[in-house]
Protein backbone atom coordinates (compact mmCIF):
# COMPACT_ATOMS: atom_id res chain seq x y z
CA UNK A 1 0.00 0.00 0.00
CA UNK A 2 1.30 3.65 -1.00
CA UNK A 3 0.09 6.74 0.37
CA UNK A 4 1.30 10.48 0.06
CA UNK A 5 1.84 13.36 2.15
CA UNK A 6 3.45 16.30 2.13
CA UNK A 7 5.47 15.87 5.55
CA UNK A 8 5.96 12.42 7.64
CA UNK A 9 6.51 12.72 11.29
CA UNK A 10 8.15 10.18 13.28
CA UNK A 11 7.89 10.49 16.66
CA UNK A 12 5.18 12.29 18.88
CA UNK A 13 6.91 13.63 21.96
CA UNK A 14 7.33 17.32 22.05
CA UNK A 15 9.49 17.53 19.29
CA UNK A 16 7.02 16.27 17.13
CA UNK A 17 4.25 17.58 18.03
CA UNK A 18 5.28 20.96 18.09
CA UNK A 19 6.49 20.19 14.13
CA UNK A 20 2.63 19.29 13.27
CA UNK A 21 0.96 21.90 14.71
CA UNK A 22 3.42 24.74 13.47
CA UNK A 23 3.19 22.96 9.74
CA UNK A 24 -1.04 22.95 10.25
CA UNK A 25 -0.85 26.43 11.02
CA UNK A 26 1.02 26.82 7.99
CA UNK A 27 -1.86 24.90 6.12
CA UNK A 28 0.50 22.15 5.49
CA UNK A 29 -0.88 18.63 6.07
CA UNK A 30 1.17 16.17 7.63
CA UNK A 31 1.46 12.88 9.52
CA UNK A 32 2.65 11.71 12.62
CA UNK A 33 3.18 8.47 13.78
CA UNK A 34 4.53 6.62 16.98
CA UNK A 35 5.65 3.40 17.20
CA UNK A 36 4.24 3.10 21.27
CA UNK A 37 0.75 1.44 21.29
CA UNK A 38 -0.66 4.22 23.83
CA UNK A 39 0.55 7.47 24.39
CA UNK A 40 3.34 8.28 26.73
CA UNK A 41 3.26 8.36 30.54
CA UNK A 42 5.30 10.69 32.95
CA UNK A 43 6.08 14.19 33.72
CA UNK A 44 9.76 13.45 32.81
CA UNK A 45 10.96 16.65 31.79
CA UNK A 46 8.47 19.55 33.31
CA UNK A 47 10.38 22.94 33.25
CA UNK A 48 8.80 25.29 30.77
CA UNK A 49 10.88 28.11 30.00
CA UNK A 50 9.77 31.82 29.40
CA UNK A 51 10.80 31.56 25.85
CA UNK A 52 8.79 28.00 25.38
CA UNK A 53 5.88 30.25 26.55
CA UNK A 54 6.33 32.87 24.08
CA UNK A 55 6.57 30.63 21.24
CA UNK A 56 3.48 28.41 22.65
CA UNK A 57 1.36 32.09 22.27
CA UNK A 58 2.66 32.53 18.67
CA UNK A 59 1.04 29.01 18.11
CA UNK A 60 -2.19 29.92 20.17
CA UNK A 61 -2.16 27.24 22.07
CA UNK A 62 -3.27 28.99 25.42
CA UNK A 63 -3.36 26.27 27.49
CA UNK A 64 -0.11 25.63 28.27
CA UNK A 65 0.06 28.89 30.33
CA UNK A 66 -3.07 28.45 31.70
CA UNK A 67 -2.12 25.10 32.89
CA UNK A 68 1.69 25.87 33.71
CA UNK A 69 2.29 26.25 37.14
CA UNK A 70 5.45 28.61 39.04
CA UNK A 71 7.94 26.12 40.37
CA UNK A 72 7.53 25.32 44.45
CA UNK A 73 10.74 26.80 46.22
CA UNK A 74 13.41 24.88 46.77
CA UNK A 75 13.84 22.87 50.10
CA UNK A 76 17.32 21.28 50.86
CA UNK A 77 17.71 18.93 54.22
CA UNK A 78 20.28 18.24 56.05
CA UNK A 79 21.65 14.70 55.04
CA UNK A 80 19.42 12.17 56.84
CA UNK A 81 17.48 14.12 58.20
CA UNK A 82 14.29 16.29 58.04
CA UNK A 83 15.88 19.40 59.22
CA UNK A 84 15.96 21.84 56.32
CA UNK A 85 18.73 24.10 56.11
CA UNK A 86 18.12 26.47 53.15
CA UNK A 87 15.49 27.45 51.31
CA UNK A 88 15.71 29.59 47.78
CA UNK A 89 13.28 29.76 44.76
CA UNK A 90 14.36 27.61 41.81
CA UNK A 91 14.73 31.12 40.15
CA UNK A 92 14.86 34.76 41.17
CA UNK A 93 11.38 36.32 40.40
CA UNK A 94 11.15 38.75 38.28
CA UNK A 95 8.21 41.34 37.58
CA UNK A 96 7.32 40.74 33.69
CA UNK A 97 7.88 43.78 31.97
CA UNK A 98 5.99 45.28 28.34
CA UNK A 99 9.39 43.92 26.35
CA UNK A 100 9.27 40.88 28.43
CA UNK A 101 5.96 39.79 29.47
CA UNK A 102 7.13 35.77 30.52
CA UNK A 103 10.21 36.50 32.17
CA UNK A 104 9.86 33.49 34.79
CA UNK A 105 9.78 29.77 34.07
CA UNK A 106 6.92 27.24 34.89
CA UNK A 107 6.22 23.91 35.48
CA UNK A 108 3.92 21.62 32.93
CA UNK A 109 4.76 17.84 32.66
CA UNK A 110 5.35 16.28 29.69
CA UNK A 111 2.19 13.85 29.56
CA UNK A 112 -0.02 16.95 30.23
CA UNK A 113 1.89 19.14 27.27
CA UNK A 114 1.64 16.07 25.08
CA UNK A 115 -2.73 15.91 24.99
CA UNK A 116 -2.74 19.52 25.33
CA UNK A 117 -0.76 19.91 21.69
CA UNK A 118 -2.31 16.62 20.30
CA UNK A 119 -5.96 18.15 21.20
CA UNK A 120 -5.07 20.90 18.68
CA UNK A 121 -3.85 18.70 16.11
CA UNK A 122 -7.13 16.91 16.51
CA UNK A 123 -8.89 20.69 15.90
CA UNK A 124 -6.94 20.62 12.19
CA UNK A 125 -8.03 16.82 11.59
CA UNK A 126 -4.39 15.41 12.26
CA UNK A 127 -4.52 12.35 14.77
CA UNK A 128 -1.39 10.83 16.44
CA UNK A 129 -0.88 7.26 14.63
CA UNK A 130 0.09 4.86 17.37
CA UNK A 131 1.48 1.68 16.87
CA UNK A 132 3.25 2.79 14.06
CA UNK A 133 6.79 2.80 13.49
CA UNK A 134 9.97 3.95 10.35
CA UNK A 135 11.68 1.02 9.42
CA UNK A 136 13.71 2.35 6.32
CA UNK A 137 13.37 4.94 4.03
CA UNK A 138 15.00 5.85 0.67
CA UNK A 139 14.85 9.42 -0.82
CA UNK A 140 16.10 11.33 -4.48
CA UNK A 141 15.93 15.47 -5.57
CA UNK A 142 11.81 15.27 -5.39
CA UNK A 143 10.59 12.67 -2.49
CA UNK A 144 10.86 10.53 0.20
CA UNK A 145 9.85 6.86 0.05
CA UNK A 146 9.22 5.98 4.10
CA UNK A 147 8.58 2.12 4.74
CA UNK A 148 6.79 2.51 7.80
CA UNK A 149 4.88 -0.78 9.90
CA UNK A 150 1.61 -0.37 11.92
CA UNK A 151 0.55 -2.78 14.48
CA UNK A 152 -2.90 -3.64 15.29
CA UNK A 153 -3.45 -6.34 17.80
CA UNK A 154 -1.55 -9.33 16.42
CA UNK A 155 -1.50 -8.06 12.59
CA UNK A 156 0.73 -5.91 10.98
CA UNK A 157 0.11 -3.64 7.93
CA UNK A 158 3.55 -2.52 5.98
CA UNK A 159 2.94 0.58 3.69
CA UNK A 160 5.23 3.39 1.40
CA UNK A 161 4.54 6.88 2.40
CA UNK A 162 5.19 9.17 -0.50
CA UNK A 163 6.30 12.49 0.77
CA UNK A 164 8.35 15.34 0.30
CA UNK A 165 10.37 15.94 3.76
CA UNK A 166 10.47 13.45 6.77
CA UNK A 167 10.85 14.89 9.97
CA UNK A 168 12.38 12.71 13.12
CA UNK A 169 11.54 13.26 16.51
CA UNK A 170 11.84 10.14 17.50
CA UNK A 171 14.20 10.86 20.38
CA UNK A 172 17.83 9.38 21.01
CA UNK A 173 17.03 6.02 20.41
CA UNK A 174 14.95 6.50 17.44
CA UNK A 175 15.84 5.24 13.84
CA UNK A 176 15.70 8.36 11.73
CA UNK A 177 19.15 9.70 12.96
CA UNK A 178 20.43 6.11 12.43
CA UNK A 179 18.62 5.70 8.92
CA UNK A 180 20.69 8.82 7.83
CA UNK A 181 23.72 7.85 9.25
CA UNK A 182 24.76 10.96 11.40
CA UNK A 183 27.12 10.74 13.64
CA UNK A 184 26.23 11.17 17.58
CA UNK A 185 29.10 12.68 19.13
CA UNK A 186 29.69 12.97 22.75
CA UNK A 187 30.28 10.24 25.91
CA UNK A 188 27.83 8.62 28.11
CA UNK A 189 28.36 9.63 32.10
CA UNK A 190 28.87 5.95 33.88
CA UNK A 191 29.42 7.73 36.78
CA UNK A 192 26.19 8.29 37.74
CA UNK A 193 22.29 6.94 37.31
CA UNK A 194 18.92 8.75 37.47
CA UNK A 195 16.19 6.97 38.27
CA UNK A 196 12.96 8.91 38.09
CA UNK A 197 9.10 8.75 38.63
CA UNK A 198 5.64 9.59 39.22
CA UNK A 199 4.38 8.13 42.26
CA UNK A 200 1.76 9.41 44.64
CA UNK A 201 1.85 9.42 48.70
CA UNK A 202 0.35 10.95 51.82
CA UNK A 203 2.77 12.23 54.47
CA UNK A 204 2.82 14.97 57.25
CA UNK A 205 6.85 15.10 56.79
CA UNK A 206 6.49 16.11 53.36
CA UNK A 207 4.92 19.01 52.67
CA UNK A 208 2.86 20.19 49.18
CA UNK A 209 4.63 23.75 49.13
CA UNK A 210 7.88 22.83 48.67
CA UNK A 211 10.77 21.21 45.93
CA UNK A 212 12.32 18.84 48.64
CA UNK A 213 15.96 18.15 47.68
CA UNK A 214 17.27 15.09 50.35
CA UNK A 215 20.48 13.64 50.16
CA UNK A 216 22.34 10.42 51.99
CA UNK A 217 26.00 7.92 51.63
CA UNK A 218 24.54 6.28 48.28
CA UNK A 219 22.06 9.14 46.64
CA UNK A 220 23.82 12.47 46.06
CA UNK A 221 20.13 13.76 45.62
CA UNK A 222 16.59 12.82 45.99
CA UNK A 223 14.27 15.71 44.06
CA UNK A 224 10.97 15.43 45.30
CA UNK A 225 8.05 17.76 43.59
CA UNK A 226 4.75 18.30 44.04
CA UNK A 227 2.27 17.29 41.03
CA UNK A 228 -1.49 17.94 40.88
CA UNK A 229 -1.20 17.20 37.17
CA UNK A 230 -0.38 13.19 38.58
CA UNK A 231 -2.93 13.20 41.55
CA UNK A 232 -4.01 15.58 44.72
CA UNK A 233 -1.97 13.39 46.43
CA UNK A 234 1.03 13.17 43.66
CA UNK A 235 4.47 13.77 43.49
CA UNK A 236 7.65 13.59 40.67
CA UNK A 237 10.73 12.58 41.93
CA UNK A 238 14.49 12.46 40.71
CA UNK A 239 16.91 10.60 42.33
CA UNK A 240 20.22 10.05 41.48
CA UNK A 241 23.53 8.17 42.73
CA UNK A 242 25.66 4.73 42.48
CA UNK A 243 24.38 1.46 43.28
CA UNK A 244 20.86 2.49 43.03
CA UNK A 245 20.01 0.71 39.50
CA UNK A 246 18.31 -2.32 41.41
CA UNK A 247 15.69 -0.31 42.40
CA UNK A 248 14.09 -0.52 38.97
CA UNK A 249 12.85 -4.08 39.36
CA UNK A 250 11.82 -3.92 42.87
CA UNK A 251 9.11 -1.52 44.03
CA UNK A 252 9.13 -2.42 47.48
CA UNK A 253 13.11 -1.78 47.57
CA UNK A 254 12.62 1.69 45.39
CA UNK A 255 9.90 2.92 48.26
CA UNK A 256 11.65 1.87 51.06
CA UNK A 257 14.64 3.72 49.83
CA UNK A 258 13.03 7.22 49.87
CA UNK A 259 11.97 6.51 53.03
CA UNK A 260 15.46 5.83 54.24
CA UNK A 261 16.97 8.77 52.59
CA UNK A 262 14.04 11.34 53.55
CA UNK A 263 14.04 9.45 56.93
CA UNK A 264 10.02 10.26 56.53
CA UNK A 265 8.82 6.99 58.29
CA UNK A 266 5.34 8.29 57.88
CA UNK A 267 5.06 8.17 54.36
CA UNK A 268 2.37 5.90 52.78
CA UNK A 269 2.69 5.22 49.60
CA UNK A 270 -0.10 4.15 46.60
CA UNK A 271 0.22 4.18 43.09
CA UNK A 272 3.48 4.14 41.03
CA UNK A 273 2.03 5.49 37.72
CA UNK A 274 6.01 5.74 36.27
CA UNK A 275 9.26 5.00 36.28
CA UNK A 276 12.54 5.33 34.25
CA UNK A 277 16.20 5.29 34.60
CA UNK A 278 19.22 6.43 32.34
CA UNK A 279 22.66 7.71 32.98
CA UNK A 280 23.34 11.09 31.77
CA UNK A 281 24.58 11.35 27.83
CA UNK A 282 26.06 14.43 26.57
CA UNK A 283 25.34 14.21 22.46
CA UNK A 284 24.42 15.86 19.54
CA UNK A 285 24.38 15.11 15.54
CA UNK A 286 26.94 17.36 13.34
CA UNK A 287 24.33 18.27 11.03
CA UNK A 288 20.59 18.24 11.32
CA UNK A 289 19.52 16.34 8.54
CA UNK A 290 20.34 14.84 5.14
CA UNK A 291 18.31 15.38 1.63
CA UNK A 292 15.23 15.74 2.61
CA UNK A 293 14.95 14.44 6.32
CA UNK A 294 15.29 15.97 8.90
CA UNK A 295 15.81 15.46 12.86
CA UNK A 296 14.73 17.10 15.88
CA UNK A 297 15.12 16.99 19.59
CA UNK A 298 16.45 14.09 21.69
CA UNK A 299 17.31 12.29 18.00
CA UNK A 300 19.37 15.45 17.53
CA UNK A 301 20.96 15.71 20.86
CA UNK A 302 20.43 14.68 24.48
CA UNK A 303 21.96 15.88 27.26
CA UNK A 304 21.64 15.81 31.81
CA UNK A 305 18.47 16.85 32.30
CA UNK A 306 19.78 19.50 34.48
CA UNK A 307 18.48 22.55 33.63
CA UNK A 308 15.51 21.79 32.24
CA UNK A 309 16.80 23.11 28.83
CA UNK A 310 15.79 19.11 26.84
CA UNK A 311 12.18 19.77 26.03
CA UNK A 312 12.40 22.99 25.52
CA UNK A 313 15.31 23.18 22.85
CA UNK A 314 12.93 20.28 21.15
CA UNK A 315 10.87 22.74 20.89
CA UNK A 316 12.38 25.36 19.27
CA UNK A 317 13.84 22.81 17.02
CA UNK A 318 10.83 22.36 15.44
CA UNK A 319 9.63 25.84 15.62
CA UNK A 320 12.95 27.09 13.63
CA UNK A 321 12.84 24.17 10.90
CA UNK A 322 8.84 24.41 10.11
CA UNK A 323 8.44 27.80 9.29
CA UNK A 324 11.08 27.15 6.71
CA UNK A 325 9.59 23.35 5.55
CA UNK A 326 6.57 25.95 4.82
CA UNK A 327 7.84 28.57 2.64
CA UNK A 328 9.55 25.38 0.50
CA UNK A 329 6.38 23.44 0.43
CA UNK A 330 4.19 26.67 -0.91
CA UNK A 331 7.12 27.20 -3.62
CA UNK A 332 8.00 30.56 -1.66
CA UNK A 333 11.18 29.69 -0.66
CA UNK A 334 14.26 27.47 -2.69
CA UNK A 335 15.19 24.18 -0.49
CA UNK A 336 18.25 25.72 0.36
CA UNK A 337 16.67 27.70 3.53
CA UNK A 338 16.69 24.74 4.94
CA UNK A 339 20.34 24.12 5.45
CA UNK A 340 20.24 26.90 7.59
CA UNK A 341 18.12 24.82 9.72
CA UNK A 342 21.63 23.26 10.55
CA UNK A 343 23.96 26.26 10.90
CA UNK A 344 21.63 28.16 13.04
CA UNK A 345 20.53 25.14 15.79
CA UNK A 346 23.73 23.62 16.22
CA UNK A 347 25.62 26.56 18.08
CA UNK A 348 22.65 27.09 20.26
CA UNK A 349 22.59 23.35 21.16
CA UNK A 350 26.55 23.26 21.25
CA UNK A 351 25.81 26.03 24.13
CA UNK A 352 23.29 24.64 25.80
CA UNK A 353 25.32 21.10 25.93
CA UNK A 354 27.92 22.80 27.57
CA UNK A 355 25.88 24.41 29.94
CA UNK A 356 23.97 21.23 31.07
CA UNK A 357 26.91 19.50 31.90
CA UNK A 358 28.43 21.93 33.85
CA UNK A 359 25.81 22.13 36.03
CA UNK A 360 25.12 18.03 35.99
CA UNK A 361 29.53 18.06 36.94
CA UNK A 362 28.08 20.35 39.99
CA UNK A 363 25.01 18.33 41.07
CA UNK A 364 26.91 15.12 41.19
CA UNK A 365 29.58 16.55 44.30
CA UNK A 366 26.52 18.47 45.11
CA UNK A 367 26.18 19.57 48.97
CA UNK A 368 23.93 21.86 51.11
CA UNK A 369 26.50 24.42 51.06
CA UNK A 370 27.05 24.30 47.31
CA UNK A 371 22.66 23.27 46.51
CA UNK A 372 21.45 26.83 46.08
CA UNK A 373 24.25 28.04 43.40
CA UNK A 374 24.25 24.85 41.82
CA UNK A 375 20.18 23.88 41.67
CA UNK A 376 19.09 27.78 40.88
CA UNK A 377 18.82 28.78 37.86
CA UNK A 378 20.37 31.53 36.15
CA UNK A 379 18.73 33.79 33.04
CA UNK A 380 20.68 32.27 30.63
CA UNK A 381 18.61 29.24 31.27
CA UNK A 382 15.27 31.44 30.58
CA UNK A 383 16.54 30.84 27.29
CA UNK A 384 15.63 34.65 26.13
CA UNK A 385 19.19 35.35 24.93
CA UNK A 386 19.16 32.13 22.62
CA UNK A 387 20.40 34.07 19.42
CA UNK A 388 20.78 33.65 15.53
CA UNK A 389 23.22 36.95 15.37
CA UNK A 390 25.51 34.56 13.08
CA UNK A 391 23.36 33.31 10.43
CA UNK A 392 23.52 33.62 7.21
CA UNK A 393 19.98 34.78 6.25
CA UNK A 394 20.09 37.46 8.46
CA UNK A 395 20.65 41.15 8.00
CA UNK A 396 21.54 44.45 10.06
CA UNK A 397 22.12 47.74 8.43
CA UNK A 398 22.90 49.44 11.28
CA UNK A 399 25.23 46.58 13.64
CA UNK A 400 26.46 44.75 10.00
CA UNK A 401 29.54 43.60 12.67
CA UNK A 402 27.62 42.87 16.24
CA UNK A 403 29.67 41.77 19.22
CA UNK A 404 30.90 38.35 19.96
CA UNK A 405 28.49 36.78 21.73
CA UNK A 406 27.22 33.01 22.64
CA UNK A 407 24.54 31.66 20.63
CA UNK A 408 23.17 30.85 24.51
CA UNK A 409 24.08 34.69 25.40
CA UNK A 410 22.52 36.50 28.50
CA UNK A 411 19.70 38.67 27.76
CA UNK A 412 21.05 42.42 26.20
CA UNK A 413 18.55 44.84 27.78
CA UNK A 414 21.11 47.83 25.84
CA UNK A 415 21.21 46.51 22.21
CA UNK A 416 19.26 44.72 19.62
CA UNK A 417 20.82 42.90 16.99
CA UNK A 418 19.51 41.08 13.97
CA UNK A 419 19.28 37.70 14.51
CA UNK A 420 17.93 38.05 18.29
CA UNK A 421 14.80 37.56 19.92
CA UNK A 422 12.20 40.27 18.68
CA UNK A 423 11.22 42.20 22.20
CA UNK A 424 6.91 42.44 22.81
CA UNK A 425 5.59 45.58 23.28
CA UNK A 426 1.91 46.36 25.46
CA UNK A 427 -0.45 49.08 25.17
CA UNK A 428 -0.51 49.89 21.37
CA UNK A 429 -3.38 51.21 20.47
CA UNK A 430 -4.69 50.19 16.71
CA UNK A 431 -6.78 52.27 14.05
CA UNK A 432 -9.18 51.24 11.07
CA UNK A 433 -10.94 52.03 8.70
CA UNK A 434 -14.33 54.17 9.56
CA UNK A 435 -17.17 54.55 7.23
CA UNK A 436 -15.81 57.61 5.38
CA UNK A 437 -12.61 56.11 5.10
CA UNK A 438 -10.86 58.25 8.02
CA UNK A 439 -8.89 56.52 10.37
CA UNK A 440 -10.74 55.51 14.01
CA UNK A 441 -8.46 54.68 16.83
CA UNK A 442 -9.86 52.00 18.86
CA UNK A 443 -10.00 51.72 22.86
CA UNK A 444 -8.91 47.71 22.82
CA UNK A 445 -4.99 47.86 23.15
CA UNK A 446 -2.72 45.23 21.45
CA UNK A 447 0.83 43.42 22.19
CA UNK A 448 2.97 42.68 19.50
CA UNK A 449 2.96 38.42 20.66
CA UNK A 450 -0.50 38.48 19.43
CA UNK A 451 0.51 39.69 16.00
CA UNK A 452 3.50 37.38 15.19
CA UNK A 453 2.16 34.12 14.17
CA UNK A 454 4.68 31.29 12.67
CA UNK A 455 2.99 31.37 9.16
CA UNK A 456 4.10 35.01 8.15
CA UNK A 457 7.26 37.59 8.28
CA UNK A 458 5.82 40.18 10.24
CA UNK A 459 7.44 43.89 9.11
CA UNK A 460 7.72 46.33 11.49
CA UNK A 461 7.95 49.95 10.33
CA UNK A 462 8.93 52.75 13.06
CA UNK A 463 8.24 56.05 12.15
CA UNK A 464 6.70 59.52 12.84
CA UNK A 465 6.18 60.00 8.87
CA UNK A 466 3.33 57.27 7.90
CA UNK A 467 3.30 58.30 4.30
CA UNK A 468 7.01 57.06 4.26
CA UNK A 469 6.01 53.75 5.62
CA UNK A 470 3.17 52.91 3.14
CA UNK A 471 6.04 53.67 0.17
CA UNK A 472 7.91 50.98 2.18
CA UNK A 473 4.90 48.74 2.72
CA UNK A 474 4.08 48.84 -1.43
CA UNK A 475 7.65 48.41 -2.09
CA UNK A 476 7.08 44.80 -0.85
CA UNK A 477 5.19 43.28 -2.80
CA UNK A 478 4.49 39.75 -1.51
CA UNK A 479 1.85 36.83 -1.20
CA UNK A 480 -0.01 38.35 1.70
CA UNK A 481 -0.82 34.99 3.58
CA UNK A 482 3.35 35.09 4.52
CA UNK A 483 3.47 38.70 5.67
CA UNK A 484 2.38 41.61 7.64
CA UNK A 485 3.31 44.93 7.54
CA UNK A 486 2.54 46.74 10.73
CA UNK A 487 3.39 51.04 11.01
CA UNK A 488 4.32 51.63 14.72
CA UNK A 489 4.14 55.41 14.80
CA UNK A 490 5.46 57.40 18.57
CA UNK A 491 2.61 59.36 21.06
CA UNK A 492 4.05 62.71 19.44
CA UNK A 493 2.97 61.97 15.87
CA UNK A 494 -0.42 63.35 14.41
CA UNK A 495 -3.21 60.57 13.69
CA UNK A 496 -3.12 59.13 10.36
CA UNK A 497 -5.78 60.70 8.28
CA UNK A 498 -6.81 56.92 6.80
CA UNK A 499 -6.11 53.17 7.11
CA UNK A 500 -4.16 51.66 4.16
CA UNK A 501 -5.08 48.45 2.27
CA UNK A 502 -1.31 47.97 2.26
CA UNK A 503 -0.76 47.85 5.59
CA UNK A 504 -2.37 45.24 8.45
CA UNK A 505 -2.10 47.45 11.65
CA UNK A 506 -1.37 51.14 12.35
CA UNK A 507 -0.32 51.18 15.85
CA UNK A 508 0.50 54.11 18.38
CA UNK A 509 2.64 53.56 20.92
CA UNK A 510 1.72 55.98 23.51
CA UNK A 511 3.23 54.31 26.40
CA UNK A 512 6.70 54.22 24.17
CA UNK A 513 7.24 50.50 25.44
CA UNK A 514 7.47 49.56 21.24
CA UNK A 515 10.25 52.21 20.27
CA UNK A 516 12.11 51.78 23.59
CA UNK A 517 12.11 47.86 23.48
CA UNK A 518 13.22 47.88 20.05
CA UNK A 519 15.99 51.09 20.59
CA UNK A 520 14.55 53.30 18.48
CA UNK A 521 14.04 57.20 18.83
CA UNK A 522 10.50 58.68 18.46
CA UNK A 523 11.85 60.83 15.48
CA UNK A 524 13.57 57.95 13.98
CA UNK A 525 12.65 55.91 11.00
CA UNK A 526 13.50 52.03 11.10
CA UNK A 527 12.39 48.94 9.50
CA UNK A 528 12.27 45.70 11.58
CA UNK A 529 11.80 42.05 9.75
CA UNK A 530 10.21 38.98 12.44
CA UNK A 531 10.56 35.86 11.41
CA UNK A 532 8.05 33.49 11.74
CA UNK A 533 9.57 32.39 14.70
CA UNK A 534 9.79 35.13 16.33
CA UNK A 535 13.74 36.11 16.04
CA UNK A 536 14.72 39.13 14.54
CA UNK A 537 15.57 38.60 11.12
CA UNK A 538 16.40 42.23 9.72
CA UNK A 539 16.97 45.15 11.08
CA UNK A 540 17.45 47.69 7.97
CA UNK A 541 16.75 51.38 7.06
CA UNK A 542 14.52 51.32 3.98
CA UNK A 543 13.59 49.47 0.36
CA UNK A 544 16.93 47.89 -0.52
CA UNK A 545 17.59 46.53 2.79
CA UNK A 546 14.01 44.93 2.55
CA UNK A 547 14.86 43.47 -0.70
CA UNK A 548 17.96 41.95 0.56
CA UNK A 549 16.42 40.35 3.40
CA UNK A 550 13.92 38.84 1.15
CA UNK A 551 15.95 38.25 -1.63
CA UNK A 552 17.81 36.11 1.28
CA UNK A 553 14.87 34.24 2.46
CA UNK A 554 13.33 33.49 -0.55
CA UNK A 555 15.37 33.77 -3.64
CA UNK A 556 15.04 36.69 -6.52
CA UNK A 557 11.11 36.49 -7.79
CA UNK A 558 10.41 39.54 -9.54
CA UNK A 559 6.94 38.36 -9.47
CA UNK A 560 6.58 37.55 -5.13
CA UNK A 561 9.27 40.37 -4.26
CA UNK A 562 10.35 43.97 -4.50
Amino acid sequence: MTSQAPVLIVGAGPAGLVAALTLLRNGIQVRIIDKEPAHRRGQRGSGMTPRSLELFRFLEVPEVEQTAKPPFPMRIYKPGTLKPVKTFPLTPYMDPTPNFPYYNPRMIGQQTLEAILRSHLEKLSCFVELGTELRSFEQDNERVLAHILRRDHDKEHVETVECRWLIGGDGAKGVTRKLLGLTFVGETRDDVVFITGDTRFSSQSIDREHWHVFSSADTKSLNIRPSDEIAPDGFQFHMMGNGISHLMSDRQALFDHIRSVTTATDIEFGELSWLSDFRPNVRMVDKFGVGRVFVAGDAAHIHSPTGGQGMNSSIQDAFNLCWKISLVIKSFAHPFLLTTYTTERVPVIAEMLKLTTQVLSKTVVLTTNTAQDTLQHNQRMHMLGVNYRLSPIVLDEFTPHPADVDSYGPIHMTSLVAGDRAPDASALLAYEGGLDGTAVMLSESHMLFDIFRPWYHTILLFTADVAWAKAMARSVVLDPTIIRKVVVIPKAAPDPKECDPDLDFILRDDEGHAFAGYHVGEEESRIFVVRPDGFLGAIIKGEEGLRQYFDGILGPNDTQRP
